[in-house]
């Protein structure tokens, strides 16, 4: 795409799960669709994939995301590289973004834009090779191994309580810093075994060969094993271009949303980990879904109401199909397609109705 001003129907910002399967949706349906990325993101940090059913645990986050861009791409949408440094709405109701080298209009805007995790300073254990962010995708790798939780408010206790749902050992490393976690909450941690250490680390020991997490030492000089653990820092959501809009946040910062991804404001939604609900590569993609069905049925052409017919008159054979020239041949072309190279085969999960609510 060349830096001049393009037109779509649906204007994606952000790659990740959520983001992709919601510009999926956007192709497959027959809209224009442009998908704007700047890479990174949670999702690509992943070594291994867990929870996603067909997907096995080599696939790394990197290679998750580079077969759904691929995937937008087959379908007929759009994909940029590129980072999205304001969103504005235009006098007809259409969402100008750009970018460093590109400007682009479209009807809807769907915010994919994600959270940062607050890291703790330095040292660390290296990156999903012993510090690891999502508790729900990787506690199942500890289960009997001893394991750390790192942080000195309500999460960080909580989730060390919850990790004893899979082992025996478990320390809480507030790394100097005074607990601020509630007197019931102290409680609750009295009556667990939790080891707590206030001590900051001083050393990591590393695997030479793996890599993997040993061992961290203490400034009282004594040398704890883990196998791994999960830094409890809070999230940095990025609601930059949601509050430019407009859109309500929820008290936890997140930008507010309905069930099907609905802003407070007219055609923007948002989807995956800056929305508020488990941050989880399964629930972005349900997430997205549901997003790009429901624009879908905010902007098809057809069926059209009984007013529209009685304002414009019946629909005629000129006007169907409603889907833009290349995305129709596009279509045909697609292994995909009824009349494609896997015609006969199944090639959708989902089964007809008479309404896709």
């Amino acid at each position: 795409m060349s830096s001049s001003e393009d037109e779509y129907d649906i204007a994606v910002v952000g790659g990740g799960p959520a983001g992709l399967t919601t510009a999926l949706y956007g192709a497959r349906l027959g809209h224009e669709t442009a998908l704007i990325d700047r890479g990174g993101g949670r999702a690509a940090m992943m070594t291994d994939t867990h929870n996603v059913i067909g997907i096995t645990e080599e696939v790394s986050g990197n290679e998750l995301l580079e077969t759904g861009r691929e995937q937008v791409e087959s379908y007929g949408g759009t994909f940029e590289r590129g980072f999205v440094t304001d969103v504005v709405e235009t006098d007809d109701g259409r969402f100008r973004l750009t970018t460093k080298d590109l400007e682009l209009v479209a009807d809807r805007v769907v915010l994919a834009t994600g959270f940062s995790d607050e890291r703790p300073d330095p040292p660390l254990p290296r990156n999903a090779k012993g510090l690891h962010w999502c508790l729900h995708c990787d506690a199942y790798m500890f289960v009997d191994e001893s394991v750390y939780v790192m942080g000195h408010g309500e999460a960080a206790a909580h989730v060390a309580m919850i990790m004893l749902n899979v082992t025996d050992e478990v320390d809480l490393l507030t790394r100097g810093a005074e607990p601020t976690w509630s007197e019931e909450t102290a409680a609750q941690l009295e009556a667990h075994p939790v080891d707590v250490v206030h001590e900051d680390i001083t050393a990591i020991e590393n695997d030479p060969e793996s890599g993997w997490l040993e061992a961290m030492e203490f400034e009282d000089g004594t040398r704890r094993e883990y196998r791994g653990g999960f830094p409890m820092y809070g999230s940095d959501y990025n609601t930059a271009l949601a509050e430019g809009l407009g859109c309500d946040l929820t008290e936890g910062g997140e930008v507010d949303v309905d069930d099907h991804g609905r802003t407070s404001v007219d055609g923007v939604y948002a989807v995956g980990d800056v929305t508020p609900g488990h941050n989880q590569v399964p629930v972005a993609l349900g997430q997205g879904a549901k997003a790009g069905i429901a624009i879908h049925k905010e902007i098809r052409e057809f069926p059209r109401s009984t007013e529209e017919i009685a304002r414009d008159g019946p629909v005629s054979e000129a006007d169907v199909p409603a889907i833009a020239p290349h995305l129709l041949s596009n279509a045909i072309a697609h292994e995909g397609h009824a009349g494609g190279p896997r015609a006969g085969a199944e090639t959708d999960a989902e089964q007809p109705a008479a309404d896709d609510d």
